[in-house]
């Protein structure tokens, strides 16, 4: 069965002409995704204009949705951190596109007791694609709404069978000085990694995204697998993953490591917690029109406004010795 087989819909199960069109819309795009870098090295054509179906009271309320502007795609695609491909904010979109989406395999291990190498149209065959709006929210003051394109990772690592002692989830990066130019300069101790509690990564809110706008993720924004943990800071969502492995041990990460008191493990949204060298309490967004990149300053909410779905999750902790 293709993986468009797989995620097929009956039309028995549809109700609304609207929800059909958009639904098999996501599904297309979502089947398309593994598969655009046949041609060596793939990059989405910008959507065109559309507007997304009235969001459901219980979409708002799990946190899936927000009527918030959102960014345009212009804006989401060129100001990135991605220092595989540069560490200025536009080295990534202008870097010549050297990434191959296709084949890609992800490698999953550690504590479970079905670890494999599976393709990425395995990985996730058979999963309904959703659609999700989610606040981003950079470590740096800047922030972001994004429909991204994907499915829960509790629904790829349940397919694992992780044991008990699968304590924490560790993501690892590409990391291939041919197809990533930002590798030779020493910024990070590549590949670049991160991790996860278990908790964390089986949350409801917590995506593997394969697209956003629709359309498969571009290489400036983790092309062609990334992570999406919205309550956290944006470093958090590892970008072009390839290995994924359940460990008992809390996992090293590349900005914890590199600078700790900075940059915590848990690295929850807080604007009660500064950075050393900044405040946390307002941040940027960037929903301009025209040449306006940013709009006014907002205050950030604590866990970035997801704090009824994910607070319960660090309950007795200290945020503060915790961050």
């Amino acid at each position: 069965m293709s993986l468009r087989d797989a995620l097929a819909i009956p039309s028995s199960q549809i109700t609304d002409e609207a929800v059909y069109r958009e639904r098999r819309r996501l599904l297309a795009a979502f089947a398309l995704t593994p598969a655009l870098g046949l041609s060596g090295c793939a990059e989405a054509e910008p959507p065109a204009p559309r507007s997304l179906p009235a969001a459901s009271p219980e979409q708002m309320k799990a946190g899936f949705r927000t009527d918030e502007v959102l960014t345009r795609y212009e804006d989401i695609t060129t100001y990135n951190n991605f220092y595989e491909f540069g560490t200025d904010k536009s080295d990534p979109s202008r870097a010549e596109r050297t990434l191959r989406t296709s084949p890609w395999t992800v490698a999953v291990g550690g504590a479970c007791a079905k670890p494999g190498k599976l393709s990425l149209e395995d990985l996730i065959k058979g999963l309904a694609p959703q659609e999700r709006i989610y606040r981003l929210r950079c470590v740096e003051g800047w922030s972001m709404v994004i429909p991204w394109l994907g499915v829960p990772l509790a629904d790829v690592l349940k397919r694992f069978e992780p044991t008990s002692k699968a304590k924490y989830v560790a993501f690892t990066t590409l990391a291939d000085r041919k197809q990533m130019p930002g590798l030779a300069y020493p910024s990070i101790n590549w590949p670049y990694r991160e991790g996860l509690r278990i908790d964390e990564a089986m949350h409801p809110l917590t995506l593997l995204a394969t697209g956003l706008y629709g359309k498969s993720l571009p290489q400036q924004n983790g092309a062609p697998l990334r992570l999406v943990v919205p309550w956290k800071y944006g470093f958090k969502s590892i970008k072009s993953i390839i290995a994924i492995t359940f460990v008992e041990r809390r996992p090293l990460t590349s900005w914890n490591d590199l600078q700790p008191s900075e940059y915590g493990f848990f690295s929850n949204v807080n604007p009660s917690v500064d950075h050393p060298r900044w405040s946390q309490k307002t941040e940027r967004r960037i929903a301009g029109t025209g040449s306006k990149l940013f709009v006014d300053r907002i205050p950030t909410r604590l866990f970035n406004g997801y704090g009824d779905q994910v607070a319960s999750l660090y309950a007795g902790m200290s945020l503060r010795l915790w961050f």
